[in-house]
C-alpha cells in the first residue's frame, strides 16, 4: 500500500472476491501548518513532524489487516484527521475511523446524497453558518440558529446533514484539525414544539457521531438565550455526554457579556453584541455550495455491509426504537414542565 496519495478502498460483491476500485488520486501530502501550529501540534496532539509520514503508514496498515473491507480514503491525509483527533494514539485513531464509516452507514436518512446542493434550503435558512473571524485561539466558530428552521419545511435531519456538511468542510484543514472548533448555539424563540423534535433517538446519534465518530475537536459549546425548556433539552443531551465534552458547554443565557467572557466581540457580528457587523450566511453559503466536488465521492456508500469486518463494530450508533418511543413520551412531559 502506497504511503503517498494512492488511497484505494475494498468493496464485497455478493458471492465473488472483494473488487478494488481506485479513488480519484490524492495529491501527496505536503505539510501546511505555521511553525507555531507544528509546535503546538507537537505539545498537544504528540506529533512529531519527523514520525508523521511513519505514524500514518502504520494507521494505513491497521486498517488494510483488521478492516480490508472497510471502504475507506487510505490517503495521508485523510488519516491524518483521526490521528490528530486522538493524539496519534494508533488504537483509538483506528476506533475513530471505523465508527465514523459505522455511523454513516447507520443513518442513511442522513447520509445518503449528502453533497451541499442538496442542503441549500436549509444554508438559506441561515440554520448553520461558520462566522468570518476566528477566535484568539484559531479556532472557527459554528453557529447554529434552530429559530430558523420551519419543521413543516423539512425534517430535523435535513438540519443535521447541513451540520455535518459543515463540519466536513472545516475538517479540510489542518488549521482546524489542530486548533478544534468552537459552537454557538442560539436558542432564542425555540418553542416546545419544536424542541420535541429533538427525542433521546436523535440526540444520542448526534452525540455518538460527533463524540466517538468525527475527527474534530469541539472545545466550546456556548448556548445563548436559551429558554425554560433547553434545561428539558439538555437533560436529555447530559447523559450521552462524556464528562470532558459536558464541561464544555457554557450556558450564557440573554448575558452577552458572559459570551464576551468566550468569544471576544470583535469576531462576533452586532446580534450577539459584537462589533464584526451583521451576521452573515450567505459567504459560508457561498464557498460550501462551491465545494460540491470535494462531497462527490462518498467513500461512505461502497462497502454494504454494516459490519466492516469479521468483529463487530466498534461503537454502534444504533438504539432501540420502542426504548426511545418511550422516552420521547417521557421527554415530552419533562418539556412541558420546563415550559
Amino acid at each position: 500500500m502506497s504511503g503517498n496519495g494512492d488511497s484505494t478502498i475494498t468493496s464485497p460483491s455478493e458471492g465473488s472476491m472483494p473488487t478494488v476500485e481506485v479513488l480519484p488520486e490524492q495529491p501527496n501530502y505536503v505539510c501546511t501548518l505555521s511553525t507555531e501550529l507544528i509546535a503546538k501540534a507537537r505539545e498537544e496532539l504528540q506529533e512529531k513532524p519527523e514520525w508523521r509520514l511513519r505514524d500514518v503508514q502504520a494507521l494505513r496498515d491497521m486498517v488494510c489487516k483488521d478492516y480490508p473491507n472497510l471502504g475507506t480514503r487510505l490517503d495521508d491525509a485523510f488519516l491524518l484527521r483521526f490521528l490528530r483527533a486522538r493524539k496519534f494514539d494508533y488504537d483509538r485513531a483506528l476506533q475513530l475511523l471505523v465508527n465514523y464509516h459505522c455511523c454513516r452507514r447507520s443513518w442513511p436518512e442522513v447520509f445518503t446524497n449528502l453533497r451541499p446542493s442538496a442542503i441549500k434550503p436549509v444554508l438559506e435558512s441561515g440554520f448553520v453558518t461558520v462566522l468570518p473571524h476566528l477566535d484568539s485561539e484559531g479556532r472557527h466558530v459554528v453557529c447554529i440558529r434552530p429559530d430558523r428552521w420551519t419543521p413543516s419545511n423539512y425534517p430535523i435531519t435535513e438540519n443535521i446533514r447541513a451540520i455535518y456538511l459543515t463540519l466536513e468542510k472545516l475538517i479540510q484543514s489542518e488549521e482546524t484539525q489542530v486548533n478544534g472548533i468552537v459552537i454557538l448555539a442560539d436558542y432564542k424563540g425555540v418553542s416546545l414544539s419544536k424542541a420535541s423534535h429533538f427525542g433521546p433517538f436523535i440526540a444520542k446519534k448526534v452525540i455518538g457521531i460527533l463524540q466517538d465518530g468525527f475527527p474534530i475537536r469541539i472545545k466550546a459549546v456556548n448556548i445563548i438565550n436559551e429558554p425554560r425548556i433547553f434545561k428539558g433539552i439538555f437533560a436529555i443531551i447530559k447523559p450521552f455526554l462524556k464528562e470532558k465534552i459536558a464541561n464544555r458547554f457554557f450556558l450564557h443565557g440573554s448575558d452577552m457579556s458572559s459570551l464576551h467572557q468566550n468569544l471576544p466581540p470583535g469576531i462576533l457580528p452586532e446580534e450577539y453584541g459584537g462589533t464584526a457587523g451583521s451576521l452573515d450566511v450567505s459567504t459560508w453559503n457561498d464557498l460550501l455550495l462551491a465545494s460540491e466536488g470535494d462531497f462527490l465521492y462518498d467513500v461512505s456508500q461502497l462497502a454494504p455491509s454494516s459490519d466492516p469486518s469479521p468483529d463487530a463494530p466498534l461503537m454502534s450508533a444504533e438504539v432501540d426504537e420502542k426504548p426511545c418511543d418511550d422516552s420521547l413520551r417521557s421527554l415530552k412531559t419533562q418539556l412541558y414542565y420546563c415550559y
